[in-house]
């Protein structure tokens, strides 16, 4: 996964991060592999990301890495192996966090199993973020906020002090007052158990 290859970055400093370390434990084998519409659910969701911000982007890795890491050889951006990722994932977040370069204004944190989330969310997204770049960015589904999500470098030191199997969220609640709410039904969809997949696959 080498950084020259792909798309130029952005230039406004956005980079993002792929969240894809988790054991999938209730799915019962790396969910990150498995095929829909005939590519790898973990393909997809970083081609997604690469749409929206080129090769600045970074993909954590962690139970399964060996098997997933070739799937991405010719994808752009940067490859990073979480070895905390039993802790959970924050130590995946922090792992992405700390490989962001002084020119990262802005960090887009994106879950690998939110299979049901499109390129052009992603882009309604960074677009609501560019408006107010100081300010949070977040997708605003069943009644709550959390990924995929937006942060500003003012609030890196925040994620890299994360700690457990908790995400971003408690960022998000924190900064109530500097965040925008981008509505995404989509963002409820993920892939946790082989019951989710067969819902996402069937016929609406």
């Amino acid at each position: 996964m080498p950084a020259s290859t792909g798309r130029a970055r952005a230039a406004d400093g956005l980079y993002a991060i792929v969240l894809a370390a988790g054991p999938s434990t209730r799915f019962g084998s790396p969910k990150q592999l498995v095929r829909l519409e005939g590519r790898p659910l973990l393909h997809t969701v970083v081609s997604r990301a690469a749409e929206v911000t080129g090769n600045a982007l970074i993909v954590v890795l962690g139970a399964g890495a060996g098997q997933l890491a070739p799937l991405l050889k010719h994808s752009p951006g940067t490859l990073v192996i979480n070895r905390a990722w039993r802790e959970g994932l924050a130590s995946s977040i922090r792992a992405g966090i700390a490989r962001l370069p002084p020119a990262c204004s802005g960090a887009l944190l994106v879950l690998a199993d939110q299979v049901a989330v499109t390129t052009d969310d992603l882009r309604r997204l960074a677009g609501t973020w560019r408006k107010q770049p100081q300010y949070m960015a977040a997708a605003l589904y069943a009644g709550t906020v959390g990924a995929p999500a937006i942060f500003p470098r003012s609030v890196f030191p925040e994620l890299a002090a994360l700690r457990g199997d908790a995400g971003a969220r408690a960022v998000l609640r924190r900064g109530a007052d500097t965040l925008a709410r981008v509505p995404m039904p989509s963002a409820a969809v993920d892939v946790d158990t082989p019951e989710d997949l067969l819902a996402v696959e069937s016929p609406r």
